[in-house]
């Protein structure tokens, strides 16, 4: 919401707003535009001078506010329905899916960039090279990251179904949000809805070895969705690089592991759809970088990495894993995955995290007991989470000071160090350690 307080502020757009907690960097940011609200809810400000009311999830069906707005009979909107209201006369490229999301838009996003492509965006993560996470123009094309999660209090349908673009990524189906999609059907009906509302002759690039989704697009009702399955970029890895093989030509990369050749090949079908040479496609991924928090490297010696990723869902989890187990066959991996969602910390939920953390020689799980007050769920006992990743001498720590503990005691020779979250493992300066040894 902060990105697009200042993407309006920047369009000439008068902009006020509200919310009870503020932290860095939107505070930062916020206060950089002169935009920083007080701390509160001020239903009195509400009136009907305001052109908009733009609701995110962040607000609860009874904040006062947006009572206020409903009662005034002002135009309210949630923020995925303004985006789409703002992209309506636009070519939209949306890219959706469990996983992947945010570094496929990135990549499409750094493509056209490099190739002087004009358009706007919306994606989930800073990315180096752009200053806000979402850009608001006259452009004529706008890429969207797709999210399945719920818009607003006041628009309970998922984000994606709003935007109806007429070229989609479908990175795979993994079920996750079990707070709002409660089985597995519920969760893949998302997706299907998703498609059967695209536009007439709208295109779709489905990653093709999954298996689930391949029978959602076997199953559409109508026959006009040019549908494509995708696999991943064929490449050669020559000392922990991956190239790509086109016209006897190689593109080194940055960035690595399985999942990215995958995402990889979305984005080149997807731009050459809108008239990019892969030529040029490809020289440009040259030079991307990821996203952040995904596989950020947070600090590297000939001996030693340390990374940070968003993996939090089971299916991101054992795809980060993979990659790194793959990229450094030869080095000690340590693994350690903060359970900080709703679905993460969900013990009917848990259990779906058998195995993922197989393939590390040292495995961690971090839960902080005031994240599962803040979201109202009991407490967890760490003998089942043990039992439910299927590892027997899996580490659980409940405490920053258990965690740091044993941070300050990994020996790093020959070691990478992976994080994995979308929380902060509450607070915990990682950055800090991995240049410093400090917190």
């Amino acid at each position: 919401m902060h990105n697009l307080t200042i993407a309006l502020h920047l369009e000439g757009h008068q902009v006020t707003g509200s919310d009870d907690e503020i932290y860095n960097p939107a505070k930062e940011k916020l206060e950089k535009y002169g935009l920083l609200p007080v701390a509160g809810w001020y239903p009195e400000k509400l009136n009907e001078s305001l052109d908009l009311v733009i609701v995110g999830m962040h607000a609860k069906k009874d904040n006062t506010e947006l009572a206020a707005a409903l009662g005034l009979k002002l135009k309210v909107m949630s923020y995925p329905e303004f985006i789409a209201y703002h992209a309506k006369n636009k070519k939209r490229i949306v890219v959706a899916g469990s996983h992947g999301k945010t570094t496929t838009t990135s990549m499409i996003m750094h493509v056209l960039k490099e190739n002087k492509v004009d358009y706007d965006y919306l994606v989930g993560a800073p990315l180096e090279g752009f200053h806000l996470m979402i850009r608001l123009s006259d452009a004529p094309v706008m890429v969207i990251e797709g999210d399945e999660y719920l818009s607003a209090p006041n628009d309970p349908i998922p984000k994606i179904w709003h935007y109806k673009p007429h070229l989609s990524i479908i990175t795979g189906i993994a079920w996750d949000h079990i707070n709002v999609f409660p089985t597995y059907q519920e969760y893949t009906d998302v997706f299907k809805r998703y498609l059967e509302e695209l536009p007439s002759q709208a295109s779709v690039y489905y990653y093709k070895h999954d298996l689930d989704l391949y029978k959602i697009v076997q199953s559409l009702s109508r026959t006009d969705l040019q549908s494509h399955a995708y696999e991943a970029y064929p490449a050669k890895i020559i000392n922990n690089v991956a190239f790509l093989e086109f016209e006897n030509q190689s593109y080194g990369l940055q960035v690595f592991g399985a999942h990215n050749l995958e995402n990889i090949q979305a984005c080149v079908q997807v731009c050459k759809q809108i008239g990019l040479k892969e030529v040029h496609i490809l020289q440009a991924l040259t030079s991307f970088k990821g996203a952040a928090k995904r596989m950020q490297l947070l600090h590297s010696t000939e001996n030693q990495k340390i990374f940070l990723d968003f993996a939090h869902a089971p299916s991101k989890a054992r795809a980060t894993l993979k990659a790194v187990r793959e990229q450094y066959p030869e080095s000690k991996l340590i693994a350690i995955l903060e359970l900080h969602t709703f679905s993460s910390l969900n013990k009917d939920f848990i259990p779906l995290y058998a195995h993922v953390m197989d393939v590390a020689d040292q495995s961690v799980v971090f839960f902080n007991k005031h994240t599962l007050e803040n979201k109202g769920m009991p407490d967890l006992n760490p003998e089942y989470i043990k039992s439910s990743f299927k590892r027997n001498d899996l580490m659980v720590f409940r405490e920053n000071t258990d965690l740091e503990q044993f941070l300050l005691k990994i020996n790093r020779e020959h070691t990478v160090i992976l994080f994995m979250s979308s929380g902060t493992f509450n607070g915990l300066n990682i950055k800090s350690w991995a240049t410093e040894n400090l917190f």
